[in-house]
Order: structure tokens, then sequence, then C-alpha cells
């Protein structure tokens, strides 16, 4: 079977799953970039907040979410399991986010917060920098806002 696009408020997700996604963020961002933050910070239970994720059969390889901000969307917790990287899983994603994005909320800027070295990429879906580079746990970041249509 091949891997599968999903998307799901928190609420509606298998327990199961759930763990698994939890999981994967908690893989990449505190144990495999060493960064000891609370990567449970609340949002994920804003009842806006969509997560998304990709799986081949029980596996979670890619997962993201969508929250509702006071002035744009934002995507963030952008990430994919080690062994599924160079797949093109997080494209797939994002454009599929963006999609989602501009559905929810036609015409409203998305946000993110990108690692320094992922601004690139990024910017292959039409973000741009929006403010001054800021360090989170350590990790050099910037903002970065979507305005136009242009997906990869």
């Amino acid at each position: 079977m091949p891997a599968s696009l999903h998307r799901s408020p928190l609420a509606a997700i298998d327990p199961v799953v759930l763990y698994r996604i939890l999981w994967l963020r908690i893989r990449v961002f505190v144990v495999e970039q060493a960064a000891a933050y609370p990567e449970l910070d609340g949002r994920d239970l804003e009842p806006e907040a969509e997560l998304m994720w990709i799986a081949d059969g029980d596996d979670v390889l890619a997962t993201l979410r969508i929250l509702t901000d006071a002035s744009a969307m934002r995507i963030g917790r952008v990430a994919t399991a080690p062994e599924a990287r160079g797949r093109g899983l997080a494209a797939d994603l994002m454009r599929a986010a963006i999609h989602r994005c501009d559905e929810l909320a036609p015409g409203v800027p998305i946000d993110l917060d990108a690692q320094m070295q992922l601004e690139e990429w990024y910017g292959r879906f039409g973000f741009v920098r929006s403010g001054a580079e800021f360090a989170e746990d350590g990790i050099p970041h910037i903002p970065m806002r979507r305005t136009s249509p242009v997906v990869e």
C-alpha cells in the first residue's frame, strides 16, 4: 500500500495514530535536534487546529500542523522521519497544507517560523522572510510569510 495523506483535528485522530504523530515530532525536534522544549504546547488542542500527516501502513512518515492566528494562518511542526527523508513527503505535505489554508481562509497570509537552513526550501512554496532572525532553543530561525498563490 502506498503512503497516504491524512488531515484531522486532534480530537478525531485515532489515539494510536496520534501517539505516532507526537512521537515523530518529539523524535525530530526534541531528540534529534537536542532541543529540550515543551513540544506539546497546547496549540494542537485549539478548535481550529488541524494535523496533517503521511502514513505508510502504521508508520507515520511526516507530519505538520495548521493553526489559525489572529491575522494569518500558520503552518508549523513540519517533521519527517529520518528514514523517510529525501522522498518529497514534506513537500507533498506543504503543498497540501497551503491548499488547506487557502480553503479555510482565502487570501489570508500564511506564516511559519523556519529553521535558517530551510529558508530556501520554504521559499520554493512562496514563503519569504518577514522579520529578523531569532533563536528558538538555540536553533536559528526566521519568520516567513506567504502572501502569493505561488506553489512549487
